[in-house]
């Protein structure tokens, strides 16, 4: 009998490791396989570069607000239920966009996509932490870090290999039979739920429009101009409201994201790291992939295949960062790791010119992209460990959402600095501007591996329900202070 109850746990644990790994690696690949797509959607669908544009940030857009929302809902009606409602939107909305007969819906289609990557992202790692013993977790992070590095990784090579081959449309079609093969198996993950309480309407509506507003005014803030009305009113609008949910979270009976998480100085500091790493490096990333094309005279296909030493990186090293965090603490890795991704980014900008051979780029590509496969593993790991027993997935959703914000201003900043510093008036030009914000980047990284330094050693939070009605925090179902 014993024997039997081994198998069937073993069982659900090989099927977690299936599920959360395959729906990972989709969601990460479709963050940049359309990249390379966009040229032949242009005239294909007959749009301009605003279309191009749109659809890339709805995508984004959907999936940087909603992760929190994604991640509430599984904790309160059950993570598997709702992660398989996620791979269902998922797979639908690609569909709709390989289908899409106008720029119009396939910028729908794209914000839906976000919806159910915001859904799947949090949950899938929530439902790997339900069902690891906490000793081997280190492992299972490094593992599910590494398909997530793969999609990563193999995106813009997909995109541009398909596109060569086929059409622009096999690009969503791909997520379908993986969408498909998925649903049964999902039947076999453990079912879980987190903090107790009821959904936050009001907290949900206030942080999904007010990081909207902030997310739409940073990505249109460069093309539009910063003190344009549009622009102005995301910022201004979606701050306000920011603020608003906070104050709805210190007084509402069952907060979406109890406060007392922010109390933990791991957890703040663990995010606030995380921001800048995402600040920094995708930042730099998202200049140095137009470098290899606009300067270089790459296709799309053969950027993708350059950037391989740096994108490739992660998945190869993800694995072993969980292992290494479990042996010399997260803070320490986390340090390591941002002090390699500062050095590559920061070798980058030197080495940087017009007619550079591509062999100059190789050892930096690699140094950045070590550095990132160390990196999300044992963020991910504090996330978790910093969070109270069964608040998981509101500090994943959490952590996640606080990098795509991170993202999307390091995109902002880094390119006003590079519109300030150059252009793409001539090669020169855009070697002068991608220089200077890449310095930026690396001196923005170089920050935050001394900010990883006062992370406190990891270690399990009490278990808490803080998501208990008010007149109730002072029984003992209330929320335990975090530390």
């Amino acid at each position: 009998m014993g024997k039997e109850v081994s198998d069937q746990s073993l069982g659900k644990l090989l099927w977690t490791f299936v599920v959360t790994g395959a729906a990972t690696f989709m969601v990460a690949m479709d963050n940049l396989i359309v990249t390379n797509a966009l040229p032949v959607i242009r005239v294909d669908l007959g749009t301009g570069l605003e279309g191009l544009e749109w659809t890339v940030n709805a995508y984004t857009l959907t999936f940087a607000v909603l992760l929190l929302t994604g991640a509430a809902l599984g904790d309160r009606f059950g993570r598997r239920k709702v992660f398989a409602i996620g791979l269902v939107i998922f797979t639908a909305a690609s569909a709709a966009a390989a289908l899409a007969p106008d720029i119009d819906t396939l910028i729908a289609a794209r914000a839906v996509q976000g919806l159910g990557g915001a859904i799947i992202t949090p949950l899938s790692l929530t439902l790997l932490a339900d069902a690891v013993p906490p000793a081997r977790r280190g492992t299972a992070f490094g593992i599910w870090g590494a398909m997530s590095g793969l999609g990563v990784a193999l995106g813009p090579v997909i995109g541009g290999a398909v596109v060569d081959s086929a059409s622009w449309e096999w690009i969503f079609w791909i997520n379908v039979p993986i969408g498909l093969v998925l649903l049964p198996l999902v039947a076999a993950v453990r079912e879980s739920r987190g903090g107790a309480g009821r959904l936050d309407p009001i907290g949900v509506a206030l942080a999904t429009a007010g990081l909207f507003g902030v997310v739409f005014g940073l990505v249109r803030g460069g093309s539009h101009g910063w003190t344009s009305a549009p622009v102005l009113l995301g910022l201004i609008g979606g701050g306000a409201l920011v603020l608003a949910f906070v104050a709805w979270q210190a007084r509402a009976r069952y907060p979406m994201l109890p406060l007392p998480l922010f109390r933990s100085r791991g957890f703040s500091v663990s995010n606030a790291v995380g921001f800048v790493m995402a600040f920094g490096m995708f930042g730099a990333v998202f200049l140095g992939a137009q470098f290899l094309q606009t300067v270089q005279g790459y296709s799309p296909l053969e950027a993708g295949v350059r950037t391989l030493p740096w994108t490739a990186a992660p998945a190869l090293v993800a694995p072993i960062s969980g292992a290494l965090a479990d042996r010399i603490g997260v803070r320490r890795v986390l340090a390591i790791a941002l002090a390699l991704q500062a050095a590559g980014v920061a070798w980058l900008a030197l080495v940087s010119d017009p007619d550079v051979p591509y062999g100059e780029l190789v050892p930096p590509f690699v140094l950045g992209g070590v550095g990132m496969g160390l990196f999300f593993a044992p963020m991910a790991r504090a996330a978790i460990d910093f969070a109270p027993r069964g608040m998981e997935g509101v500090a994943s959703g959490a952590s996640n959402a606080v990098r795509q914000l991170g993202t999307v201003l390091g995109i902002a900043v880094l390119g006003a600095v590079f519109s300030a510093a150059g252009g793409y008036a001539s090669g020169q030009d855009f070697v002068d501007g991608m220089r200077a914000g890449q310095m930026v980047g690396a001196v923005a990284l170089a920050g935050a591996a001394l900010l990883a330094l006062v992370i406190p050693q990891t270690r399990r939070a009490a278990p808490a329900t803080v998501a208990a009605p008010r007149e109730r925090q002072a029984s003992t179902s209330s929320a335990s202070t975090i530390v």
